[in-house]
């Protein structure tokens, strides 16, 4: 079985529920078990507009490929009504799905890019992640947690 994190957010709607349902929602996919879940945080948007956001990270372990993953994340995101309007970028969403890392795998494909290009750049990701797993490392970057100190003016405020 593979060690996957995804990120989770969602700032439409009733974003606090829905990441609890969404958790849930993962956990029934065949081949998928969440294993650990961070605190919810709620976040100010960045590259992004409408209201704050509320982000946690996952840890899961999975029989499925990368690939398959993120396709099942794709169905799950639209399940939740996850909307992805043509020449908008970063959108309000309902529901947001990033796989983060699979493994210690790196690669970029038209579909997918590991690790998540962007994640050591955003707080709503590594603090999460950081508290589920202090020690992670981001192929080719290095340990997560030091890149806490640069994003540490991004506005983050820990939920439950």
């Amino acid at each position: 079985m593979a060690k996957a994190y995804v990120a989770l957010g969602a700032n439409l709607g009733q974003a606090q529920q829905a990441l609890k349902d969404v958790i849930d929602r993962i956990n029934e996919e065949d081949e998928v078990a969440v294993i650990k879940t961070s605190s919810f945080y709620k976040t100010t948007p960045i590259d992004s507009s409408g209201p704050d956001y509320i982000n946690a990270v996952i840890e899961i372990k999975t029989e499925l490929t990368a690939e398959q993953l993120l396709h099942r994340l794709l169905e799950i995101e639209k399940e939740f009504g996850r909307v992805r309007p043509v020449g908008i970028h970063n959108a309000p969403r309902t529901m947001d799905l990033d796989l983060l890392l699979f493994e210690d795998e790196v690669r970029q494909s038209e579909f997918l890019t590991l690790p998540h290009p962007r994640m050591h750049e955003r707080a709503f990701v590594l603090v999460p992640l950081c508290e589920i797993s202090p020690e992670v490392v981001i192929p080719g970057k290095g340990l997560a947690k030091n890149y806490l100190k640069s994003v540490a003016e991004q506005g983050i405020e820990r939920l439950l």
